[in-house]
């Protein structure tokens, strides 16, 4: 039994789903990502088998048809679940994503309309904020919606969806006229239906192409082109217009737990690929995990490994008590993240030449980890969140 990463406080509940998915991770996924994520095919019969697991209805409550369990619970499954191929959890994150806003910002019609169908994966979500040109600065957006009698018209484009194609429920984020003086308050969350699939998938909507990645291979990376797209205003996230950056905001910060929880997986699995091999090679004599050299750079990732869980699942037992958890959130991220690259680079250096090696594991997760560096916003996005929130809590009182 490892020793790392474990989770005390859990209830048998949460064991016994964690055992399941660890031993899915382990027969289904580690044997076939290598292969599957050199052809950078979608991982259909693992996404199936996740459905069956009921995995994509975790976190929403049972009398939607999920499983209604904690956050915690599911930042742990996505922990195991990256371990085993990192954009396995990509394909449920957006969609859990998307599932957190209806449960907590939808509107009743909207949550029995939409979440039984997310709950057992016969809809899949996909949510979009960034743009072409936007970057960080989400104020920014240009993809506008303009009210038409009872509908929205609207035109611009959305860029880095995650699950582009192979969703049919993407909440978008939009600017509308809401004659705010604080552009965060002008935009707007729409919920579109859509055909799975690229290309034209319905009148004035398009899905381009997937976008070409130095990594996260087989999950699909799209643009979103609207070209006076029509939607009912019924499709306003929560049944009112102007609310869709908090709702946003407060969809991130799970999305932050979220990539934490990955960052964890990946520097979970670098450091059991670097010890095993360590054992395995000798050199002068002797396996190379015996040489104080390697010895102390598995010390050092084991301790990264451990520090970064650990903020992680306080991260996530914050949200699930009620309580703000935007600093240790972007604190969970950032360490995380940066964690999970330098324990992916020790791993790889301990692998030596092979870990050059398209053959050899470490080399996939050496293009996968730095994806997490940026995804759900970069560390320098989290250190400005992190430290407005300290600057608020610890203001000097006159």
């Amino acid at each position: 039994m490892a020793r790392l990463a474990q989770t005390a406080g859990l209830t048998d509940i949460q064991n016994e789903i964690l055992s399941t998915v660890r031993d899915y991770v382990d027969k289904e996924i580690i044997p076939t990502a290598q292969e599957l994520e050199h052809a950078d095919e979608y991982p259909q019969a693992i996404v199936d088998g996740m459905k069956e697991m009921g995995l994509f209805g975790l976190m929403i409550p049972e009398e939607y048809g999920g499983l209604g369990e904690s956050l915690l619970t599911y930042a742990l499954v996505v922990e195991q679940i990256a371990r085993g191929w990192m954009s396995v959890s990509g394909v449920i994150n957006t969609h859990f994503i998307v599932s957190y806003m209806l449960i907590h910002h939808g509107t009743e019609e909207q949550k029995q309309k939409y979440l039984p169908q997310l709950a057992t994966g016969e809809m899949t979500g996909s949510f979009s904020m960034s743009e072409p040109e936007l970057g960080s600065d989400v104020a920014a957006i240009k993809t506008r919606a303009k009210v038409d009698g009872d509908d929205y018209v609207v035109d611009g484009a959305k860029m880095w969806l995650t699950n582009g194609g192979s969703s049919n429920l993407t909440a978008v984020l939009v600017k509308t006229d809401e004659g705010a003086e604080r552009p965060y308050q002008n935009l707007t969350t729409l919920l579109v239906e859509k055909p799975r699939g690229f290309g034209k998938v319905a009148e004035g909507l398009s899905i381009p192409g997937k976008i070409d990645k130095m990594g996260y291979k087989g999950v699909d990376t799209t643009e979103m082109v609207f070209d006076g797209y029509r939607l009912p205003q019924t499709q306003v996230l929560g049944g009112q217009s102007g609310k869709g950056f908090a709702q946003m905001m407060d969809g991130v910060e799970v999305g932050r737990v979220n990539v934490a929880a990955r960052a964890c997986g990946i520097a979970i699995r670098a450091f059991e690929l670097g010890i095993e091999y360590a054992q395995q090679r000798s050199t002068f004599g002797k396996p190379i995990a015996q040489h104080q050299a390697i010895a102390f750079k598995l010390a050092e990732m084991a301790t990264k490994v451990e520090a970064a869980h650990l903020m992680m699942v306080n991260a996530a037992r914050l949200k699930d008590s009620g309580e703000r958890n935007d600093v240790e959130a972007g604190m969970a991220k950032m360490i995380a993240s940066e964690y999970c690259k330098e324990v992916t680079e020790e791993s790889f250096r301990i692998h030596g030449g092979y870990g050059y090696s398209k053959e050899y594991e470490i080399e996939r997760l050496m293009r996968e980890a730095p994806f997490l560096l940026i995804g759900e916003g970069t560390s320098e996005i989290q250190k400005t969140i992190i430290s407005r929130g300290l600057l608020k809590d610890y203001k000097l009182r006159s």
